[in-house]
């Protein structure tokens, strides 16, 4: 089964929400504490996932008391494709389309050429969904739930 790593998940919900923070084209920033208690995702494992965005470039750090992160550059430039394999390596779908290609059916395998236009379609459509397609897609943003569900009840 394909299935994007927990990390993944936490990498596109805090981009989503960067991206969503920005204003008119400038960038927005979040502390790793403000997204984390947001979304309920665990602060050490969010501040890894953040750190790993800051070191393949999506994401810029700022240190200090208007600190935090922010998109490195703009949405629409940033694909899901690139978040995925910043946080889990390239995308796979076979054990021939590893890194170490360790198959003990490579030389026979009459599905492995298949199976790898499978993965680079898949790349494909990953490349193609944006970080601004993610934020278009607008969902009431947590602290505004909240805030109309302790309206409704007041």
């Amino acid at each position: 089964m394909l299935r994007f790593s927990k990390k993944a998940d936490y990498a596109l919900i805090a981009m989503k929400h960067l991206a969503l923070r920005g204003d008119g084209g400038a960038p927005g920033s979040s502390s790793a504490r403000e997204i984390a208690g947001l979304y309920n995702i665990p602060i050490e494992l969010l501040a890894k996932v953040l750190q790993r965005l800051v070191s393949r470039g999506l994401l810029a750090s700022q240190q200090g008391t208007r600190g935090g992160y922010q998109l490195a550059r703009m949405p629409a430039r940033i694909s899901v494709a690139d978040v995925i394999q910043a946080i889990d390596g390239p995308v796979t779908v076979t054990a021939c389309t590893s890194e170490d290609g360790n198959c003990d059916q490579f030389e026979k395998c009459n599905v492995r050429d298949p199976l790898w236009r499978v993965r680079e379609r898949i790349l494909s459509a990953l490349g193609e969904c944006t970080i601004a397609e993610l934020a278009a897609d607008q969902q009431t943003p947590p602290t505004e739930a909240r805030a109309a569900v302790l309206h409704t009840h007041i």
